[in-house]
């Protein structure tokens, strides 16, 4: 006998299966370079003889434990925790009137949970809702700036005499202009 989950089951054969899933590469000789082993789930496949009178009852339940994913542990002659099954396989002969071979193949699983821990609710108050963390709006700044659109024969020196300024006070305004290349078309600050 053994037991998954609620369920009683009379035992023939279990068959674990491990495995891992390997990459592999090929090389000029010898054989292929593998640079990374990972473990793949375990399974079990078990060969069970339901019998009785409520043995079709038996083989709906299990179905339906399939269906909803219910996580079991199993116990017999080798033991998993956390499985779920993954397939049920019945099959029916003339030597058991009142009973089924099933074949049920088991699979662990690992289900991962969040990170983030809910807070404990202590009254029913609802918390109003802040920004924080939020990125924020940030107010536009009233822009004083001037450009001028360099046309043909402009210089630093001639925008410099046209606004009133300095050719100092351009090359701090437009640091990534090159004055002796300037573009036209091309925008530059004057204030």
């Amino acid at each position: 006998m053994a037991k998954l989950g609620k369920y009683n089951l009379f035992v023939l054969n279990e068959s674990p299966q491990y495995s891992v899933q390997t990459t592999s590469y090929p090389v000029e000789k010898g054989i292929s370079l593998t640079d990374h082993v990972q473990p793949e789930p375990e399974s079990l496949k078990i060969d069970v003889f339901l019998s009785g009178s409520n043995y079709q009852k038996t083989l709906d339940q299990l179905k339906n434990s399939m269906y909803k994913g219910e996580m079991m542990n199993y116990a017999g002659r080798f033991i998993m925790r956390n499985v779920v099954i993954e397939n049920i396989s019945p099959s029916a002969d003339a030597s058991a009137k009142n009973g089924v071979m099933v074949s049920i193949t088991l699979k662990q699983i690992r289900v991962a949970t969040t990170p983030y821990a809910k807070a404990a609710v202590k009254n029913t108050q609802v918390k109003k809702v802040s920004n924080a963390g939020q990125k924020q709006p940030t107010a536009k700044k009233a822009s004083n700036a001037t450009y001028h659109v360099i046309k043909k024969g402009d210089t630093f020196w001639a925008l410099a005499k046209k606004y009133g300024t300095t050719v100092t006070n351009l090359r701090k305004l437009n640091p990534n202009v090159d004055e002796k290349k300037l573009q036209i078309g091309s925008k530059v600050r004057v204030k």
